[in-house]
């Protein structure tokens, strides 16, 4: 198991690391080049890859502090200051449950580790909506938007999301020559202006100040199954001492039965 979640890591900063070289602009898909003629598609018409439909979490690594609540003081592989864990060690679920705080593990930057069905789905032409069964959560991922200036905060913040194509370095093993197929490049996504919430269920904390960069890409398997993984980047002064960065893989579920919107509820910690 620790070898799987290094090798994920090492995976995680190599496709951060790649990402990094990409141009600062976004490319639409569709072959559209910037001489065409007439204006450029939409983003909802030049999406590089479709992530429609019901996907579910598939948890292959950090079993313990996703499936379960933790133990307070299992923080374990977060870069957290000194100020992170003088927070995460006063985490006390009895008093989240009675302030109504429980939603605080479920605003986006810890929305992604926590075992969900999600259902993506256009809003409209320049929008992409994601549903989440767990916390009965919505964000909307808003193609060349701009974060409000000042305004209320909000567990899910403001995201901007651009597509774009990503260069693919030789010996990746995610292109061609037999190995996982790349549909044709990725959604990078900032999210800002979030309220304070948690990393982990067990109070892990990230400030409002905190922002979340992801990379998300499909992959198309041979044997029919289709894949989402989300690489995420979460950047917070305050109560990180560097980048914590997640990968997170969902999979494609033919309909919509699974789903079950449920309210944000956390389960007290095992003894």
């Amino acid at each position: 198991m620790r070898f799987l979640a290094g090798l994920a890591l090492t995976v995680a900063l190599s496709t951060v690391a790649v990402v990094a070289q990409a141009p600062a602009g976004p490319q639409a898909g569709g072959g559209r080049g910037r001489g065409a003629q007439g204006p450029p598609p939409a983003p909802r018409a030049a999406a590089p890859f479709d992530p429609v439909g019901y996907w579910v979490s598939v948890v292959t690594e950090d079993w313990r502090w996703r499936m379960v609540t933790p133990q307070k003081g299992d923080y374990p592989g977060v870069p957290m200051t000194p100020a992170a864990r003088q927070v995460a060690d006063s985490w006390d679920l009895a008093k989240d449950r009675a302030n109504g705080d429980e939603c605080k593990a479920f605003g986006a930057a810890g929305l992604i580790r926590i075992p969900m069905r999600m259902h993506i789905t256009w809003q409209d032409d320049n929008t992409l909506k994601i549903d989440t069964d767990a916390g009965q959560q919505t964000r909307q991922l808003h193609f060349g938007g701009t974060p409000p200036a000042a305004g209320e905060r909000t567990w899910q913040g403001y995201s901007t999301a651009e597509w774009y194509k990503q260069p693919q370095a030789a010996g990746l093993g995610f292109g061609g020559g037999g190995g996982r197929g790349v549909a044709g490049g990725n959604l990078r996504v900032v999210t800002s202006n979030m309220k304070a919430g948690y990393l982990r269920k067990n109070g892990v904390p990230y400030s409002e100040n905190a922002v979340l960069t992801e990379y998300i890409n499909r992959h198309d398997e041979p044997n029919g199954d289709h894949w989402l993984m989300f690489t995420s980047v979460i950047d917070d002064p305050k109560y990180l001492n560097q980048p914590f960065i997640l990968s997170t893989s969902f999979k494609q579920e033919a309909d919509g039965s699974k789903f079950h919107p449920t309210p944000c509820e956390i389960a007290p910690p095992r003894n």
